[in-house]
């Protein structure tokens, strides 16, 4: 979809079937793309939380490096450019609610180049954007039919595992965001027009998908590359993971910083998921509506017993479940 500009670029609102005013319109804030921490987005945390989640903080930080670079080369099996990234994690930013993560894509997207003015490319784009906000924000009416359009408007397989590894990813760092701003007491901000989503999943990744099969091509051994075959033999026991590795694996490097994340810490211990009257509260509103979650969620859990290290964690991991659970409904079929 275009980006709707208004007074120059003084303001931005990233255009998905809206019929907002100008009014309702938000102020580009440039210095939002310049930040040294483009995961947490320069939120001035404890040392002692720093210290506790550093671990997969890494991995995320990377993450944000490799999904979204300097440059892009484009070519035959790459064909998502810097502007399509960017305008696909603004639309999930949009999402979710996040101010400070809309701002900050914003800023990184306002200055490039958008695509050219054929039909072709408007209906590339805005297929893309469609996508991306209805599986970030209504997963659960991602169909065949949403599948076989990325492939109708010419996505690749490996464009296809990479846009919902950036769909996926963004909603787990706009709910991180919203977690550690609530440990800092700030305030909810809400963008204008934005609502609950109708739709969200919620849960614990780990149930039972046996019957879950990838409507992807798999990386076959034959032709694999090293990196490939050694993200596979390095993800495919473990059990988040397991099933989907073996299409994830187009993207080894991705693969490999998802795991990380993973294996960095945020899965709940025996002790850390003992039942706590606040917590199911807290992760609906935080899975179903990221931009409302405050102080008012968080304390709560941590005057029921738990240490703020475990709050983040369990949060963080039903943050993570859903990124899990929004690739098992963009990549396969099955229960």
């Amino acid at each position: 979809m275009e980006q709707r500009r208004f007074s120059g670029k003084g303001h931005w609102y990233h255009e998905t079937q809206s019929n907002h005013s100008q009014a309702d319109v938000l102020p580009l804030v440039p210095e939002a793309a310049n930040v040294d921490d483009r995961f947490l987005l320069d939120l001035a945390l404890p040392n002692e939380i720093v210290a506790s989640c550093e671990r997969w903080f890494t991995p995320a930080r990377a993450l944000c490096q490799l999904l979204f670079p300097p440059q892009v080369s484009v070519n035959r099996l790459h064909t998502l450019s810097a502007y399509d990234r960017l305008s696909t994690a603004l639309t999930v930013a949009q999402a979710c609610g996040v101010q400070r993560l809309c701002n900050h894509y914003a800023a990184l997207l306002a200055p490039l180049p958008g695509p050219d003015s054929s039909r072709e490319s408007n209906r590339r784009l805005a297929q893309i954007t469609q996508y991306a906000r209805q599986l970030a924000s209504s997963p659960d009416v991602i169909d065949k039919k949403a599948q076989q359009q990325l492939d109708e408007v010419g996505l690749t397989t490996d464009d296809i595992v990479l846009i919902n590894q950036i769909i996926g990813f963004i909603g787990f760092q706009a709910r991180v965001v919203a977690v550690f701003q609530a440990l800092l007491g700030y305030p909810v901000r809400w963008l204008p027009g934005h609502h609950i989503p109708p739709h969200a999943l919620i849960g614990d990744t780990r149930h039972q998908l046996t019957s879950w099969e990838s409507i992807l091509p798999v990386v076959e051994l034959r032709y694999a590359s090293a990196q490939q075959l050694e993200s596979l033999a390095r993800w495919q026991n473990e059990p988040e993971l397991q099933v989907l590795v073996p299409v994830l694996c187009h993207e080894s490097r991705l693969l490999d910083l998802t795991g990380l994340i993973l294996t960095g810490g945020i899965q709940p211990t025996e002790q850390g998921s003992v039942d706590h009257s606040a917590l199911p509260g807290a992760i609906n509103l935080l899975t179903c509506s990221p931009d409302r979650f405050s102080a008012a969620q968080f304390t709560p859990l941590t005057d029921d017993g738990l240490s703020p290290v475990q709050v983040i964690n369990l949060l963080t991991w039903s943050a993570f479940c859903g990124w899990l659970d929004r690739l098992r409904v963009a990549l396969g079929k099955g229960e």
